[in-house]
């Protein structure tokens, strides 16, 4: 263990396999276990565990917005860079914090990045890489079918503030990307693993390939498949997250993460230039130990979504729904999805439906709500129950009505992240009985019926 030179005392820690603790705030897996890493449930388990202050099997919660130092000197250290986190010594929670450095080794390990580090939300993450990473007339390539409030970033508020504009494109079309990059001024790729809503799977291997080619940074933001796709191990530099969905599992908490180089993840705490350190995204320690508590089960939680979005695809393309999924055969990347993927893991926990129109989609998504109780009208993702909102006036408003039509967002596509709450059997009877309430109605609820 480290010795503790700005603390009374200091819980005892079991280092990981392969691991000193000269390694604190990276995680770099030794060669004698890489191939178990692959798989990011073996990553998460081989982190070292924290125990609490007096030997409890859960960590501390270190909820000190400031730390004190036993000489006036290791101040002075602590402030030039000296001294920091990784031999147990800290300044201030804004900077790193050992709670939240904790949960940040396990996002790093999820992803199979050398460092992590973890924020208060995913949107503070995500404009945090940009701004790290980008400069006052530097220029991004990014896919055309973003979250909204990532496609609001780019598209409006960087160009106004800092003089940094986006070229959106097909991320499916290679060539498309490939000339879509300007030499010596763009600096960043930019994309979703799978796609919101529109579930599009970007092949990461080789757009990664095409971004380094040209010397570029590749971002992948992996909020939709945690566990079912490693970005990071498929060529990306930098991953980002919405902790908030399905790493968190509860719908109660606003998180994000920033996963990638360690000299990335320390420039982004840097005193003078980090984007993290001077923006201020902290997150809370008290959230960070709750994360910390989800993480060792997010595999079997991933497991069961995706098995359950498998099977409702599948039976609702039988009744003649038109069903977006990965894990579908005639899905466009179905065969890049099966070759990409995580074993065990599926083709993730959303499925969309396309009602073709906004009114569809509503009178639908009321009654599996109100009436059959099959899920709840919400947007966000990732809840032990299901949840639905029509992407086009929700989550992906901030769109225009021609990028949605580029993006490939209908007006009524319905997008469900299904959830685990109950048994498969009893939540499908609810979906087959809003259907056939619909259709007592009187109302179309597919464009093939």
């Amino acid at each position: 263990m480290a010795e503790c030179k700005n603390q009374k005392s200091c819980g005892a820690k079991r280092p990981a396999t392969g691991e000193t603790d000269e390694n604190l705030i990276s995680k770099k897996p030794t060669a004698m276990i890489s191939s178990l890493l692959e798989d990011p449930a073996a990553a998460i388990a081989n982190t070292r565990h924290e125990f609490g202050e007096h030997g409890g099997v859960n960590m501390s919660i270190e909820a000190s917005a400031t730390f004190t130092v036993m000489e006036p000197e290791t101040m002075q250290r602590l402030f030039a860079g000296e001294l920091g986190p990784d031999r147990d010594f800290f300044i201030y929670s804004r900077h790193f914090n050992p709670t939240v450095l904790n949960l940040s080794r396990q996002i790093a390990a999820l992803e199979g990045t050398a460092a992590a580090y973890c924020t208060a939300s995913g949107m503070s993450a995500i404009a945090a890489v940009f701004l790290q990473l980008l400069a006052s007339g530097d220029h991004v390539v990014a896919a055309r079918t973003l979250y909204g409030g990532t496609h609001a970033l780019l598209a409006h508020f960087l160009p106004r503030t800092s003089n940094i504009t986006t070229s959106f494109v097909d991320i499916s079309d290679l060539e498309m990307v490939e000339k879509a990059i300007v030499e010596g001024k763009t600096k960043v790729l930019y994309f979703e693993a799978i796609a919101n809503p529109t579930l599009v799977v970007a092949n990461i291997p080789e757009l990664c390939r095409i971004g380094h080619e040209k010397g570029l940074t590749v971002v992948v933001d992996n909020t939709f498949a945690p566990m079912v796709l490693s970005p990071a191990r498929l060529g990306a530099d930098v991953v980002v997250h919405s902790i908030s969905k399905f790493i968190s599992g509860g719908a109660d908490i606003i998180a994000g993460a920033v996963c990638g180089p360690t000299k990335l993840v320390n420039s982004m705490m840097d005193l003078l230039q980090g984007g993290l350190m001077l923006l201020g995204p902290t997150m809370n320690a008290k959230v960070a130990f709750e994360l910390s508590e989800r993480i060792p089960h997010l595999s079997l939680r991933m497991k069961e979504h995706c098995r359950r979005a498998a099977v409702f695809a599948e039976r609702m393309k039988k009744l003649g729904l038109k069903v977006i999924y990965p894990g579908l055969p005639d899905h466009p990347q179905h065969q890049l999805m099966k070759s990409i993927g995580n074993s065990e893991y599926g083709f993730g926990g959303i499925l969309c439906l396309d009602m073709g129109t906004e009114e569809r989609a509503n009178k639908l998504m009321n009654v599996l709500q109100n009436t059959t109780q099959f899920g709840f009208i919400a947007v966000s993702l990732g809840y032990y129950e299901t949840l639905m909102s029509c992407s086009g006036s929700s989550t992906s408003s901030e769109l225009s009505g021609k990028d949605k039509e580029l993006a490939g967002i209908s007006p009524g596509l319905v997008r469900m992240s299904i959830g685990y709450m109950g048994t498969l059997e009893q939540k499908w009877s609810q979906f087959e009985k809003a259907l056939a309430k619909v259709q007592d109605l009187g109302l179309p609820y597919c464009n093939n019926i």
